[in-house]
Formats: structure tokens, sequence, C-alpha cells
């Protein structure tokens, strides 16, 4: 114990009550900032029309009220194609990808992870160099690929694409180095198939990761537009739809605020949840065992 005391210069280990506030007073202010766009946007959603050109804005709304969404529901009950068709390309196309996702980024990060075989490390590291380049720089060649395999104007021009985030693929791969490979041989002595390996250690073992990449993969199929590939009106998403309607100027201010709300809050919440998940992985993300 005297060995330790000396090691540290006799200094307490824990911070001060005057440190402990000080940090806190500045993750606040950091919380605040960042909660800011938040807080602005709900409270946007909700401002007549009076108080939406007010300069300079409030950033409460004084005299909430529904109309926004009232508006938003109204026009959109005038398409063609019914509001309701809409959410379901968007939740189908979300869902879908994301669920594939999850298990072909699962497995194929379990096998680069627990397994070598010639190649696996080259893999990896195109994965990671692909983590470089915008969706941008592959609208291109994406497009030709989709239209080549005959996909344009069908939900497999966004659904596969998105089987393929390299993001995802990276994090279940940092995530699965973390489990012991004894774990795994004693499984496998005890009789344990590669898949029962995979489906009932591995995949349990590795939620907090998988709900993280869920997390990005809804975030990015629910907001995708997908006008480069859908031009079938049946088949568009709802942020589209959405993006048309407040195409017309300042007439449709508010209904364009509610449309912000609208597009963002599902991202959001899902985050909120899976908060503690996130940070888990993010802190795991470069530990080996």
């Amino acid at each position: 114990m005297t060995k330790i005391k000396k090691l540290i210069g006799g200094r307490r280990l824990n911070r001060s009550y005057g440190g402990d506030a000080f940090i806190f007073t500045i993750l606040t202010i950091f919380g605040l900032f960042f909660a800011f766009p938040l807080v602005f946007n709900i409270n946007h959603a909700f401002k007549p029309m009076n108080e939406i050109f007010l300069f300079p804005p409030n950033i409460f709304v004084r005299n909430p009220t529904t109309n926004n969404f009232q508006d938003l529901f109204i026009i959109m009950s005038k398409s063609w194609v019914t509001f309701s068709r809409y959410i379901f390309n968007t939740v189908f196309v979300t869902v879908v990808g994301t669920v594939g996702l999850i298990i072909i980024a699962s497995m194929g990060a379990f096998v680069v992870s627990k397994y070598r075989f010639p190649g696996s490390g080259v893999f990896f590291k195109g994965v990671i160099i692909t983590l470089m380049f915008s969706g941008y720089v592959t609208a291109i060649p994406n497009y030709l690929v989709m239209a080549r395999l005959g996909w344009v104007d069908t939900y497999l021009a966004i659904i596969v694409p998105a089987f393929a985030m390299p993001i995802g693929f990276f994090l279940l791969k940092q995530f699965i180095d973390t489990i012991p490979d004894t774990l795994l041989e004693a499984a496998t002595v005890d009789g344990a198939k590669e898949f029962g390996i995979f489906m009932w250690i591995v995949l349990p073992m590795i939620k907090p990761a998988w709900l993280t990449v869920m997390i990005f993969s809804v975030q990015a199929l629910w907001n995708a537009r997908a006008s480069n590939f859908i031009y079938s009106e049946q088949l568009k998403t709802l942020p589209y739809a959405l993006s048309q309607i407040i195409t017309v100027g300042v007439a449709r201010a508010g209904v364009g605020a509610a449309v912000g709300l609208f597009i963002m809050i599902v991202p959001v919440v899902m985050f909120i949840f899976a908060q503690s998940n996130v940070m888990q992985t993010m802190a795991n993300s470069g530990i080996k065992e």
C-alpha cells in the first residue's frame, strides 16, 4: 500500500468535488449545445406561420399549433398514391435492408475474425478502404451495376446495396475480436456446431454491436430518397414524397417544418433507446483479446 502511495505521490485517486462539478458543468454545456438542433426542430414544427418568419427566431414556440401536421396530411391525402403506400415502401425497405445487413455482416465478420484463411487480412483492409469513399463517388458505378442486373425501379436497388454497408461489417468484426477464442473452443468441445456457435454464443454476445449497426442502417434507409434508382411513383419512399411537398416555397414553410420532424423522429427515438449499446460498441471497437 505504501508503494502505491509513493507511485501516485500521496494524491487521492478520485477527483475533488470541485473537479467533478467543473466536469459536470462542461458536459452539461456540450450536451445543451448538441441538443439545440433537436429542441429547435421540435418547437419549429409546432409554430404558427407568424412565428416561423420571426427574426430573430424564437427557440421555443409561444402559441403551439398542430396545423402544420394537419396541412401535411391533407396534402398527402390528395396525392394519387396514398400516404400509407409511401410509409409501406419506406418501412419495407428499412426493415428488410437492416435485417439483411445484420445477418450478412455478422456472418462475414465472424468468419474473418475467428478463421484464418488466405486473403482474410486483405479482404478486411479492403473493407476499411471503402469507408473512405462517399456515396456520391460510388453513385454512378452503383447505378451501372443495378442497371446491368435489371434492378432499376425495384426495391432491390435500395435493399441489396444496404447489405454491404462497410461500417456495419467493421464494427461487428471489431466487436467479435473481443470474444475469447477459448470460449468458442469450449463450445466446440461440448459438441456445438459452427452455426450453433454463431447463433447461440456469438450473436447474443455482440448484441450492442448489431444494435449500433441497426441504428446506422435505419438512419440511412429511413432517409433514403433513392431518386436515382426508383422512378415509379408507387415505389417511391416517404422522404422523397415529403421532399416534393416543400419545394413549393415559403407557402409551405410550416408543412416543411412538420416534414423535418416527421423524417428525423424515427432515427432519434431508436438512438435514445439504444444509446448505451452504441457507447459500449464504440468503446470496445478497438479492443482485442
